[in-house]
């Protein structure tokens, strides 16, 4: 089996889709604007794929209120501290800084939509 997609209802997917394009270098790579909205976002390696889209018929995650460490998007940086800086400019918000052990430093924010967004520097990348 190859993974293909991981997908999130969220209420709006078109805004979300172009916020995480422009601030998180991911790309739209399909887009489908009837409902439910559906946006395909690959990250810069192409290997990556996130699905979001709104749909209304069933109950929609309230990712705002969730813990981040029940649920977050993460991204692998080189910079953590300026990817910090530049996406509380794109309207993010800090919550916390950890370094779980030497060399890894991990941030989490929420982005403008209220969901938990880890950027990741690691020792050892996966």
């Amino acid at each position: 089996m190859k993974f293909e997609h991981y997908a999130l209802n969220v209420p709006d997917s078109a805004s979300m889709a172009d916020w995480y394009a422009k601030n998180c270098r991911m790309k739209i790579v399909r887009a489908i604007d009837l409902e439910p909205h559906t946006r395909f976002l690959a990250d810069e390696t192409g290997r990556v794929v996130l699905e979001i889209y709104s749909n209304r018929a069933v109950e929609m995650p309230d990712f705002a209120r969730m813990d981040s460490l029940e649920y977050h998007l993460a991204f692998a940086v080189d910079d953590p501290e300026a990817e910090k800086a530049r996406l509380q400019e794109a309207g993010a918000r800090f919550e916390e800084s950890v370094q779980p052990s030497e060399g890894t430093k991990l941030i989490m924010m929420r982005d403008p939509f209220g969901m938990a967004l880890q950027i990741c520097k690691r020792a050892e990348p996966l």
